[in-house]
């Protein structure tokens, strides 16, 4: 399977629409598996923040709550959606909630989790864990939930996948 098959997962969206992981082809995603009542929730703001700062270059983040780790995102897409907006501004693409490990493993953590081009395979560890996508489906970064999303390491991989035109 080549790293590009990414685009083929299918997605369904907070509000329950479907989409494609192959409507952002052509299109960095930062993809992260969120939480509402973590300790690392305040990055919904550093997130939000570099979507606004990288969107018109084509950046995507898109969120994944997720409450497989100590129930810390206990609502539904509803209310999930609600608190982000509300508490952090956000604007970036949420998904349904739904697992990043485990046996109802979502199709998309399967594949970031398990690529092995130069970035770390293996199970998430906890929330706000984040994977960079290139625009041609590479996944060429990933970073630890204590890594802020304004770390230079995050900010330097944005720009280098922003820099490079698609193939």
């Amino acid at each position: 399977m080549s790293s590009s098959d990414v685009y083929g997962i299918d997605l369904t969206m907070n509000d329950g629409s479907p989409k494609s992981f192959g409507d952002f082809r052509g299109h960095p995603v930062l993809v992260v598996n969120v939480a509402s009542n973590c300790g690392f929730t305040p990055q919904y703001a550093g997130l939000e923040e570099l979507y606004r700062r990288y969107s018109a270059e084509g950046l995507v983040v898109l969120g994944m709550p997720c409450n497989q780790f100590l129930g810390q995102e206990p609502g539904n897409d509803g209310e999930i959606a609600e608190f982000c907006s509300t508490t952090f501004g956000v604007t970036f693409p949420l998904l349904a909630k739904g697992d990043v490990r485990g046996r109802d493993q979502h199709p998309l953590y399967e594949k970031l989790t398990t690529f092995r081009n130069g970035v770390l395979p293996g199970l998430v560890k906890w929330n706000f864990e984040k994977f960079l996508v290139d625009r041609d489906g590479e996944i060429v970064a990933r970073f630890a939930p204590t890594v802020e999303p304004d770390a230079p390491e995050v900010i330097t991989a944005i720009e280098d996948v922003l820099a490079r035109p698609a193939a």
